[in-house]
Order: C-alpha cells, then sequence, then structure tokens
C-alpha cells in the first residue's frame, strides 16, 4: 500500500517521543503497529499510515489525523472526541463503542466501516462516504450529514434526532427504529429512493 509516508515508528518510539512532547508526526508510518490503550491527546498525525494499526481504547482526544489512512484499523471503544479526521481513509475500519463527539470527519471515507454504538453527537460528517456503514445503535444527534452517502448504510437504531441529512443518499438504507425527531432530511434521496421535499 503506497502512503507517501516519509518515516517510520515503531510503538515504543512513538510513545517515547510523545512523552518527551513532541506532537508532530505528520506522515509517519504506522502500518500494523500495536498503539493500543495508548494516551495521546493532541498528537498531529497528518497524512500518516495507520493501516491495520490497533487502537483499541487509545485517547486520541483532538487530535489531528486529516487525510490519514486508518483502513482496517482498530478504533474499538477509542477516545476520538473533537478530532480532526477531515478526508481520512477510514474503509472497513471498527469504530464500535468509539467516542467521537465532536469530531470533524468532513469528507471521510468510512466505506463498510463498523460503527456499533459509536457516539458520535456533533459530529461533522457532511459530505463523507458511508456506503454500507454499520451504524446500528449508534448516537449521531446534531451530526452534520449534509450531502453524506449513506447508500446500503446500516441506521438500525440510530439515534438522529436533530441530524442535518440535507441532500444526504440513504437509498436502500436500513433505518427500522431510528430516531430521526428534528432531523433535517431536505432533499435527502430516502430509503425507498424518493426525494424528501
Amino acid at each position: 500500500m503506497s502512503s507517501g509516508c516519509e518515516w517510520q515508528l515503531t510503538a515504543e518510539q512513538l510513545q517515547e517521543r510523545y512523552r518527551q512532547g513532541e506532537r508532530h508526526f505528520r506522515r509517519v508510518d504506522l502500518n500494523r503497529v500495536d498503539l493500543h490503550g495508548l494516551a495521546l491527546p493532541g498528537i498531529v498525525l497528518e497524512r500518516a499510515n495507520l493501516y491495520r494499526a490497533d487502537l483499541f481504547e487509545a485517547d486520541l482526544t483532538e487530535a489531528n489525523l486529516t487525510g490519514a489512512i486508518l483502513c482496517r484499523c482498530n478504533l474499538v471503544r477509542a477516545r476520538l472526541n473533537r478530532a480532526a479526521l477531515r478526508e481520512a481513509d477510514l474503509i472497513f475500519a471498527n469504530l464500535g463503542e468509539a467516542q467521537l463527539q465532536g469530531a470533524d470527519l468532513q469528507g471521510a471515507y468510512l466505506r463498510g466501516v463498523d460503527a456499533l454504538k459509536a457516539q458520535m453527537q456533533g459530529c461533522s460528517l457532511a459530505h463523507s462516504n458511508l456506503t454500507e456503514a454499520n451504524l446500528h445503535s449508534a448516537n449521531l444527534a446534531g451530526a452534520d450529514l449534509t450531502g453524506a452517502f449513506l447508500v446500503v448504510a446500516i441506521l438500525r437504531g440510530a439515534n438522529l434526532t436533530g441530524a442535518n441529512l440535507a441532500g444526504a443518499n440513504l437509498a436502500g438504507a436500513s433505518m427500522r427504529g431510528a430516531n430521526l425527531t428534528g432531523a433535517n432530511l431536505t432533499g435527502a434521496v430516502m430509503p425507498d429512493g424518493t426525494v424528501h421535499p
């Protein structure tokens, strides 16, 4: 997988440099590195390669992961509150029970992501690709899903209270039991293919 990364680090090297106060690790290659449980709030991993990295229960609060490769990454129960993930590649990542409150995922590629019971209140997913994503029982209250691509996504039991789904594509999405109270569906393509007025 070509990532355009410029340098490699082990988990131990990253942790030691972070402990010494370094926060900027732009374009670092952390492919398949085990970072589970590490506390790295505010770290800058912009355009980093974290393909198949293990970030189980890692604390990445307010981290900058803009444009990062997080394909097939284990982010189960990770803390990504207010993290910057614009245009990040999260194809088939596991975000089960992850905390993403207020995170910026605008334009992110989340095809096939598993975000079962993820806490995503107030996050921005505008123009992101969530095709075939599993958002079963996810909390997306107040989330911005403007123009998001949610084709064949699983949204059963999801909390979409007050979410902005204007112009979103929900064709074929499974939404049984989803709470859409106060949601903006203006111009959205509904699961049955009709366009909401």
